[in-house]
């Protein structure tokens, strides 16, 4: 085996320290196979090296929690009822920006494996885009193919997306966004872990023929987006929907035999990771024979097998004596199985090609926890800063035409409707989904054979992180819990996308960990444990890093799904309240930042108190029946929300602003902890009665399709509604 130079490591992505920390494991200096797995496996991407330190002061326990951050592929929660809730978000960032149909494509594809390498089946599949200005041509190009993609593996698998988000900013024109999230659901006691054990069982992959698609992805998703990133085109996976839904089923039979050990999705690194994560959870080694690996091109080198990330491959260890159970089921399911390797209690990685040892690597030293190395970066508070502390809203003017002004709000594509994008989306199959046809703040799933349905959500507004990562990190999960809760379900747990840009940049990396200081007070606060996620960075371009976006996504649980709640005005004359105070604030809202042209402001104005108080008094008011709809108030103001609540069933609001505060504050401001509610004429007493020492205003009534403010006619609702509806179509 032929020594690696350090001129080789330095170009694979390691630096000259990591090389010689590799000699001393090794007690030698490593051949190029072996470099190519420790770059990979010690990249950004599989290693958390920048970022496990803060990652670890995040919460991770709670009373439902089964599977901790990092213990197996996905959290794993108790929902009752003997079911648990597996769920998981991750990012495909830098592949979506260079070719953005497959990129996200497969990105949909890795999440929902993660889930089901845990035993579980996929109910429901969400994501979180982020994309340039709307107007360039090249954004338009992003968005299409991303949401083609999407949309494609997700309709093709059969898993609905209930659910999302997407925003457009300037600073995400290079870099995209695309954030994946699956859910799923699996009887108690029938997950499988993602490890390796038992001297001589046996070493299966199985799925997809391996490929040079998607080497070396890992360290490709662990630098920045150049103009030389299109070069790196071969890094971008390509995906087959129909496969995975083959393996998918497989995989759910597999799970009620008792011949299974271990399996691990093959994602990024591919055969080098599963391999090295498996045997180091389980504390023993493989012997692995690469030339039994089914390949889609002829005379693979050994590097190019270890790092593929060709898609739809999983590594199954089995029960010595019963590699018929699993072989027959694959067989039915004519999807390649192959025998590989086999465990070993020597707690080593031998890999073989045609008999001879091509690496010899200790899996522990390979893995995040174990050798892959940690850093603790140097951070200092951002310049902008001082700008964004410039700003007074005492030194702006009030414009003259509010009316134009919530016009033109509407129209905004960070407000407007995204039904261009949904649309696209198959959100009814397996027929789980409970929110088509009836919309809430959060979309809802059944759990079958049970009563319970499962609330999920993605939120994040990263302009607000950016004006204040410790406050915009609280904001990113308290407004995910606030629309778990207006769903009418209890949050649980979240798990998190953490976009950021170098962390070699001190002000990113000042970003970054008080965004985390401000999720784990919100978690906290909350009791909604982290069970696991993903980081993201080098998310910049030669301009400058993109909003930090820590992308949270949280699930709850109604314990009976009759009982959910929607965010539909329900019949005119129902009384509308806004639970929570209005203040006089403007601080990074869509009016201020995209109307009036201020890029710098602070957070909205945000207590952490505050929110929780709100949280449990709407979850008091849904479950004694005291209100017919909840809908919070977010990006807009409460004027968006309004016209929200009231274009479902073309009903319009009739209301008085609250005279202590500027009017366009009323209506745009984004201050947090406010909820819109209507109630039931005859139930006023019983409402305010429960409302007594509890922040609330009462703002007005619903109407038969007219918006009145101040008792000025603001048009008919239809009116607002096809504005707010088109506005992104039109663009395109």
């Amino acid at each position: 085996m032929q020594e690696a130079t350090l001129e080789q490591a330095i170009k694979l992505g390691l630096t000259a320290d990591e090389f010689e920390a590799i000699k001393k494991v090794l007690n030698r200096t490593p051949n190029f196979t072996e470099t190519a797995v420790y770059s990979v496996m010690w990249s950004e991407h599989c290693s958390y090296k920048n970022s496990i330190k803060w990652l670890k002061t995040l919460p991770k326990d709670g009373s439902k929690v089964l599977a901790k951050a990092g213990e197996e592929n996905a959290g794993l929660i108790d929902i009752g009822d003997g079911w648990a809730c597996s769920f998981k978000i991750e990012s495909h960032n830098h592949p979506s920006a260079i070719e953005p149909f497959q990129g996200a494509a497969t990105g949909v594809g890795g999440i929902h494996r993660d889930i089901f390498t845990m035993g579980a089946r996929p109910i429901a599949a969400l994501n979180s885009l982020r994309f340039g200005n709307l107007e360039d041509d090249k954004t338009k190009h992003l968005l299409k193919g991303v949401v083609k993609g999407i949309g494609h593996y997700g309709n093709c698998f059969g898993v609905p997306t209930v659910g999302g988000e997407v925003y457009f900013e300037d600073c995400y024109s290079t870099n995209p966004l695309v954030n994946a999230m699956s859910v799923g659901v699996v009887k108690m006691g029938k997950t499988i872990s993602a490890t390796s054990y038992g001297e001589g069982n046996s070493v299966f992959i199985v799925g997809s023929d391996t490929g040079k698609d998607g080497i070396g992805g890992a360290s490709f998703a662990s630098a920045d987006i150049t103009e030389d990133s299109a070069k790196d085109l071969p890094a971008v996976q390509v995906g087959d929907p129909f496969q995975e839904k083959k393996l998918l089923e497989a995989c759910m039979e597999l799970v009620e035999t008792d011949a299974v050990i271990g399996m691990q999705d093959m994602g990024a690194a591919g055969i080098a990771c599963s391999t090295s994560e498996m045997s180091a959870k389980g504390e023993h080694g493989m012997i692995i024979h690469l030339d039994k690996v089914p390949t889609r091109q002829r005379d693979m080198k050994a590097w190019e097998m270890l790092l593929s990330e060709s898609q739809e491959r999983m590594l199954i260890v089995v029960v010595k004596g019963k590699e018929k159970i699993v072989t027959d089921i694959f067989d039915k399911w004519d999807i390649h199985c192959e025998e590989i390797g086999v465990v070993t209690k020597d707690p080593m990685l031998k890999f073989y090609m045609h008999d001879e040892l091509v690496a010899e690597i200790p899996a522990e030293s390979l893995v995040l926890g174990g050798g892959a190395p940690v850093y603790e970066r140097e951070y200092s508070e951002p310049k902008y800063f001082a700008e964004r502390d410039l700003f007074e809203i005492r030194n702006m003017e009030q414009p003259n035409d509010l009316r134009d002004i919530a016009m033109q709000i509407t129209r905004l594509p960070n407000i407007a409707s995204k039904r261009w994008v949904y649309n696209q989306y198959d959100s009814m199959v397996g027929t789980a989904n409970a929110s088509t046809n009836l919309p809430s703040d959060s979309a809802v799933v059944w759990v079958r054979e049970t009563q319970k349905g499962i609330a999920c959500t993605v939120d994040c507004n990263s302009r607000y992180v950016h004006a204040d990562p410790f406050i915009g990190g609280q904001i990113a999960v308290c407004e995910a819990a606030r629309n778990i809760v207006c769903s009418g379900a209890t949050p649980s747990a979240i798990t998190n996308c953490l976009n950021f840009g170098n962390p070699y940049n001190p002000e990113v990396y000042f970003q970054f960990v008080y965004a985390l200081k401000g999720m784990s007070a919100a978690c906290i606060k909350l009791d909604t444990p982290v069970t696991g996620g993903n980081v993201s960075f080098y998310n910049q371009s030669p301009d400058g890093p993109v909003y930090p976006t820590p992308t949270i996504g949280m699930v709850g649980i109604i314990e009976d799904i009759t009982q959910r709640m929607t965010m539909d005005f329900k019949s005119s004359g129902d009384l509308i309240y806004l639970i929570g105070c209005s203040k006089n604030d403007i601080g990074s809202s869509e009016y201020l930042h995209k109307i009036l042209k201020v890029d710098l402001s602070p957070a909205p104005q945000f207590n952490l108190d505050e929110e929780y108080a709100v949280q449990q008094k709407i979850l008091q008011l849904i479950k004694e029946n005291l209100v017919v709809s909840a809908h919070d108030v977010a990006e807009g103001g409460l004027f968006i929300s309004l016209l929200e609540s009231a274009k479902q069933r073309n009903l319009g609001f009739d209301i008085q602003s609250n005279t202590d505060i500027r009017k366009d504050a009323f209506l745009f401001g984004e201050s947090q902890s406010r909820v819109v509610v209507s109630v039931k004429p005859e139930m006023k007493e019983a409402f305010e009665n429960a409302m007594e020492g509890s922040a609330a205003e009462f703002l007005g009534k619903v109407s038969e399709g007219e918006i009145h403010i101040d008792g000025d006619q603001w048009g008919a609702i239809a009116n607002w509604a096809s504005e707010y509806d088109q506005a992104i179509e039109n663009r395109l």
